[in-house]
């Protein structure tokens, strides 16, 4: 097999990239804190002001006044973090003001319902509880089908796409 002289080159210049800029040839963008963006995080303590912009000098577009909601983080910008909550709306924070603790909302796009949170990760294992729309719970592993969660002390699993907190196929253990 022959290999173009600019074929080569190329490759060459892609091995060398790879092995100096690490993750250069991901898919997964990282921010300047050298974290993925995006990635979900949740608030530290409340109230949170969420602010229209990157500076304190920023209107306060809305407040979080629970501690523990799970937010998207989209950008950074100094000690800035532009964030998006489960109903798609933005704003930034300051990083302080934010955990790495995963939390999740249960299907708060439904308004009806519950969803089963099961003793072990199978479709068919027994129910533990029944978690309406919109609550929040804890989340300290997902497999990417199935996220380990506990609410009020109560422990189990519950099928991964039923969360906002956590991306599909994403597996992380905290």
């Amino acid at each position: 097999m022959t290999v173009s002289p600019h074929a080569r080159a190329a490759a060459i210049a892609a091995l060398v990239v790879s092995l100096i800029v690490p993750g250069a040839l991901s898919a997964e963008q990282l921010g300047p804190s050298g974290l993925p963006l995006p990635r979900f995080a949740s608030t530290k303590a409340a109230p949170v002001n969420v602010r229209q912009g990157p500076t304190r000098e920023h209107e306060v577009a809305w407040t979080f006044v629970k501690a523990g909601v799970p937010v998207e983080i989209t950008q950074e910008y100094d000690i800035w973090l532009r964030i998006r909550d489960s109903e798609g709306q933005e704003g930034w924070v300051q990083k302080t003001l934010l955990s790495g603790k995963r939390t999740a909302l249960v299907t708060p796009w439904e308004k009806k319902g519950r969803t089963p949170l099961r003793e072990k990760s199978e479709a068919g294992a027994r129910i533990v509880a029944e978690i309406e729309g919109g609550v929040l719970v804890e989340i300290s592993e997902c497999t990417g089908r199935w996220c380990r969660a506990s609410v009020e002390g109560v422990k189990g699993w519950i099928e991964q796409g039923r969360l906002w907190g956590a991306y599909p196929e994403e597996v992380f253990r905290s």
